[in-house]
């Protein structure tokens, strides 16, 4: 027997049933539309992938007491590599070649953004198959792929001419421009108030930090976090263009309010956004088809840069663990002593007296 088969659209998502007469077909598509409208969604098999992961974040995560920041993790591994791949697909056809393929294609990047994907999709999918929407679980036996292991690199020449170039009209540009140049933790440029910014003296007081996943500010983790940072002179002009109230925060959102872990995330996504679409990004309809930046570039690669910054000029490694705030100087050894190709040459230029033009005067052995 052949089956009618009915399709129709809401809010931007397709619904489709079939029947064996056109009435049933219609019949069972308006249910769908209803149920759709009242804000409630068919559960089984048939439905997409991208409807049970809007379903199962709404009742097992949201409600979990999960950090904003937690939550935007499942997000955003979802919308951009779940998604595109088998947002679409019915849940009960996908198999584990499919989820398998999708990690692969995430070799070569970073261990962590790799294991927090794959992550997600254990979770949706074991869910899936526990309240029996799928008959075996694709996930349970994912291979990781060949990543990357490593903490926050520098930025690239290109990236930070790109970046530069971004912060001169972009609303986030002195939030950006002012961990490139202090080193600081993105938690602590958030909890700057502009009594805490002095110019008389031309260093910015670090005291506090905003918590991690809240809107809290607390005290730093280790007394070493209380530091004073001396302003450098391209931050300075911004700084005194920007200036308010003692008591006002230096850094706000949209709204015009403090940073806190949402607005933070939101302005560096716009602010990488941009530099995405200036580094050649293919755009349609105001959406990124083909993204060209590094997925490993994060805030906290402005405060490795700003290390980096610091050994090329020959800053001592105990100057800059205090502009860093470590307590323990291996930490800052661990960033401050890495294999900087100028910062090689350099030294072996001091070695062999060559000013860097090969050859030299060094004494033989």
């Amino acid at each position: 027997m052949q089956y009618i088969r009915k399709t129709a659209r809401y809010n931007g998502r397709k619904y489709e049933a079939t029947g064996k007469t056109e009435r049933e077909a219609m019949m069972k598509l308006a249910e769908k539309l209803a149920a759709a409208k009242r804000g409630e969604e068919v559960i089984g098999g048939s439905m997409s992938v991208d409807a049970w992961y809007h379903q199962w974040k709404a009742t097992y995560k949201d409600p979990a007491g999960l950090t904003p920041k937690s939550l935007g993790m499942y997000d955003e591994k979802y919308s951009g590599y779940i998604k595109p791949m088998i947002g679409h697909m019915k849940l009960r056809d996908v198999k584990d070649i499919h989820l398998q393929r999708l990690m692969n294609g995430q070799a070569g990047k970073s261990q962590s953004h790799v294991e927090k994907l794959r992550r997600v999709l254990r979770e949706m999918f074991s869910r899936a198959r526990k309240s029996r929407l799928i008959p075996y679980d694709p996930s349970e036996d994912l291979q990781l792929p060949a990543t990357v292991k490593g903490s926050h690199r520098s930025l690239t020449d290109l990236e930070r001419t790109v970046l530069l170039n971004v912060a001169e009209t972009h609303s986030a540009g002195l939030y950006i421009l002012a961990l490139l140049y202090t080193g600081m933790r993105p938690g602590e440029a958030a909890a700057l108030n502009w009594a805490d910014v002095d110019f008389a003296r031309n260093e910015i007081h670090i005291h506090a930090a905003l918590e991690s996943g809240t809107g809290r500010i607390k005290g730093p983790k280790t007394q070493a976090g209380v530091r004073d940072i001396p302003i450098h002179a391209a931050l300075l002009p911004r700084l005194l263009a920007a200036r308010g109230e003692p008591f006002a925060p230096v850094f706000t959102g949209r709204e015009g309010r403090r940073l806190n872990s949402n607005s933070q995330y939101r302005q560096w996504a716009t602010f990488k956004r941009a530099m995405d679409i200036a580094m050649g990004a293919e755009v349609y309809r105001n959406k990124i088809t083909r993204s060209v930046i590094a997925d490993d570039l994060t805030p906290y690669c402005l405060r490795h840069t700003f290390a980096t910054d610091c050994a090329r000029a020959g800053v001592p490694l105990e100057t800059v663990r205090w502009l860093l705030g470590h307590e323990d100087i291996s930490t800052t050894a661990n960033i401050y002593q890495h294999r900087d190709s100028t910062t090689l040459h350099s030294g072996m230029a001091l070695l062999d007296g060559s000013g860097g033009k090969g050859g030299g005067n060094a004494k033989q052995a």
